[in-house]
């Protein structure tokens, strides 16, 4: 069985990967598995434990980073945010396609790890309508807000870091094309697995 894609989707916070990823994410020919980041964040109403995220301690999350058991970590707003490395390598091993949601910061780790990962950076189509989607949440303070401004505008200057570049202007649009460039690299794997 040949080993799955590794798939990196990043974008500023509310720019609507979550949403993008749903349109795409049951399409059986694309053969996806999402990895569950682990957090020491509170879940947010409606999340999950193992579902959305697995939630743990700080203490839980540094013996795993001293460990070596993540593929990638950040910490942000006073939380961490990381793959478990086991998780994705026993999904690749089964021929499944792990999706990575991930920040900049992971992203650029899991690339200096694994170079054949595929890298997809999301945008909005300006940073007015980012503001508005993130205000739009009501979920979080105003220091919050502005925090995931500033670092977003600093995101936006990583995007030539990635292979490809998608505009969420309309969501089904932009899930159309990460789906389109998901099965152009299936195809390539498939083409350099024959010879």
């Amino acid at each position: 069985m040949e080993k799955g894609l590794l798939i990196i989707i990043s974008g500023p916070s509310g720019v609507g990967k979550g949403t993008i990823r749903n349109f795409f994410m049951n399409d059986e020919a694309l053969k996806l598995a999402y990895s569950i980041s682990m957090t020491t964040r509170s879940p947010r109403i409606g999340e999950v434990d193992g579902r959305d995220y697995i939630f743990t301690t700080k203490e839980n999350f540094e013996q795993a980073i001293e460990n070596g058991e993540l593929l990638e970590w950040a910490e942000f707003v006073g939380n961490y945010y990381g793959t478990p490395l086991s998780l994705v390598e026993d999904l690749r091993n089964q021929g499944k396609n792990v999706l990575l949601e991930i920040e900049v910061q992971g992203a650029m780790q899991v690339k200096e790890k694994c170079p054949d990962a595929l890298s997809i950076f999301i945008i909005p189509p300006n940073m007015e309508e980012l503001e508005k989607r993130i205000r739009g949440r009501r979920s979080e303070p105003e220091e919050i807000v502005q925090q995931r401004l500033a670092k977003a505008a600093g995101e936006m200057k990583m995007v030539k870091d990635y292979k490809y570049v998608v505009c969420n202007d309309d969501p089904q649009l932009a899930a159309d094309m990460i789906s389109l460039i998901i099965k152009r690299h299936m195809q390539n794997a498939d083409i350099y697995q024959e010879s």
